[in-house]
């Protein structure tokens, strides 16, 4: 065996291992509370904490950082197995995962990484991030939230919508307005840390949403929130570039989640459509529940492939944006597709709470609008049909 082959293996196992561990968890601990939690509205904050001291709120964090230090597969295939179990943790997770981690880990100075990339790695701290507005959501670069400077400090003022982890967070990392250009919408933006106890920082009441409803999603509001030049991330104004990059993560994430969603809508219709009989005869046996079944499964096939090529992609250094956004919107699309016809498979049963397919169904519908709507995923991709033009 070479080194390159004896590394290869040593990487494919502990996919292997992290992934099972991942399996196992949301299996035992995550799967049989999922509908209490969703019944009740209930962010399941003990939970978090523990997969949090497990090391999965500092998946691509490196090594050296406190973290796991995963390549992107591992990481999709992990999100993947907590979706299945629960959509509204999976979520909670990625969101964590993505553009407070990448951010921060890319732009961060190193003091920044020991006040909180590292504590976010170990578990200690849960981060949200805060771009959308009530009137720009798929548009960033016309977001309203300021910050001004005051001698060596900042304040900002606005309000975010739409806030994952809005009001249980313990970091928000916020995209605000610190210039004018008026030759370009998206310069003079800039990503601040803002600690959620600073004075000044509202979140408001949890969203009472369609689905996810164990996931905690508010507006935050902020009102003359006094904070150290040392909060700034980055370089003053290159935020809209650093949103970009960190939203092509968050994508995969999105979509590692519809992939679970969809396997769990899948596995779930395979089971009752073999016991469920009809006329006699498991319902399986019909050819109109058959074919129904294995469409299912060839878009789950299919939206989990394509996820990991890109997610392969990415580890080789490749520039994935339009193919990051192939896979949120294919996948998305996916759960959808798969989760709709989970609910007629089980017929009268899927519409009722007591049946596990319809809060999948529920869960399914936002996979195709945060992250980039369905809409901004054809716009990504035809661009970048055309970007070796330019």
């Amino acid at each position: 065996m070479t080194t390159v082959d004896a590394a290869e293996s040593s990487v494919e196992q502990q996919r292997r291992e992290m992934v099972a561990m991942a399996r196992d968890f949301a299996r035992t601990e995550i799967a049989p509370h999922a509908a209490e939690w969703d019944r009740k509205k209930e962010y399941p904050a003990d939970t978090v904490k523990r997969l949090g001291a497990l090391g999965f709120l500092g998946m691509l964090i490196s090594e050296e950082l406190d973290g796991l230090g995963l390549d992107t597969l591992t990481y999709v295939m992990m999100i993947e197995e907590i979706a299945a179990a629960d959509a509204s943790v999976s979520i909670t997770l990625s969101v964590h995962n993505s553009l407070p981690s990448s951010i921060l880990q890319a732009w961060g100075t190193p003091q920044q990484w020991e006040r909180w990339l590292k504590p976010m790695a170990r578990g200690e701290l849960l981060a949200a991030f805060c771009v959308s507005e009530a009137g720009s959501g798929s548009d960033v670069a016309s977001l309203d939230s300021r910050a001004v400077r005051n001698g060596t400090d900042w304040v900002l003022n606005g309000t975010k919508a739409w806030v994952t982890n809005g009001d249980v967070a313990d970091l928000l990392l916020v995209l605000v307005r610190t210039s004018d250009d008026a030759t370009s919408r998206t310069r003079g933006l800039s990503f601040f840390m803002v600690p959620a106890d600073t004075p000044g920082v509202e979140p408001t009441k949890p969203e009472d949403k369609m689905g996810l409803r164990a996931s905690r999603t508010t507006q935050v509001v902020l009102t003359d929130v006094c904070l150290h030049a040392d909060h700034l991330i980055g370089e003053d104004g290159a935020g809209f570039q650093y949103a970009m990059e960190g939203l092509e993560g968050g994508r995969l994430g999105v979509a590692a989640q519809a992939v679970g969603i969809a396997q769990a809508a899948l596995d779930h219709s395979i089971r009752y459509a073999a016991e469920r009989e009809q006329f006699e005869v498991p319902i399986k046996d019909f050819q109109g529940i058959g074919f129904k079944l294995a469409d299912m499964a060839t878009r789950v096939a299919a939206a989990r492939a394509l996820l990991h090529d890109v997610a392969r992609a990415k580890e080789r250094g490749e520039d994935v944006s339009m193919r990051a956004s192939m896979a949120k919107l294919f996948a998305s699309e996916a759960a959808m597709f798969v989760t709709t016809e989970a609910v007629q498979v089980f017929g009268g049963y899927g519409y009722m709470r007591d049946y596990p397919v319809e809060r999948l169904f529920r869960d399914a519908k936002v996979t195709e609008i945060y992250e980039g709507t369905s809409e901004v995923q054809r716009i990504i991709i035809s661009r970048g049909l055309y970007a070796h033009d330019k």
